[in-house]
Formats: C-alpha cells, structure tokens, sequence
C-alpha cells in the first residue's frame, strides 16, 4: 500500500444519470469507475488516469473534490 501524503486530493463520484442507451465504452468506463447504481457515491483519488476516465462520462456523474488534512 502507499501511504498518503498531507493535502491528498480525492474526488467523490456519483451516478446522476443511467448509462442505458449510451455507448458500450461509456457502460464499461462507469461499471470501471466502480458505480453500480443512480445517486451511488465513490470516493477516488485524484490522477491523471481517473480525470481521463471522468471526462469520457461526464454528462452521467457529478464530481465533488475534497482534500484531505
């Protein structure tokens, strides 16, 4: 495991709209984000590859960053 250093930034994800009826990809990149169901919050930490991920799905998710003391 590594440890986390003082300020890490996190972001909270949720599913705000179904991807039913949207792309294969976009289904696979939510099931990859860890949501399973609507109004479903996971907390993440923030990375390139994660913000990637995001972004390909942003009309589905609400995001809201959070900063660990």
């Amino acid at each position: 495991m590594t440890k986390k250093k003082a300020g890490t930034k996190t972001l909270s994800v949720t599913l705000v709209k179904s991807p039913i009826g949207n792309p294969e990809p976009q289904k696979r990149t939510v099931k990859a984000l860890g949501l399973r169901r609507l109004h479903q919050t996971i907390v993440h930490n923030d990375t390139p590859a994660l913000r990637g991920m995001l972004a390909k799905v942003i009309h589905l998710i609400k995001i809201e960053e959070q900063v660990e003391k």
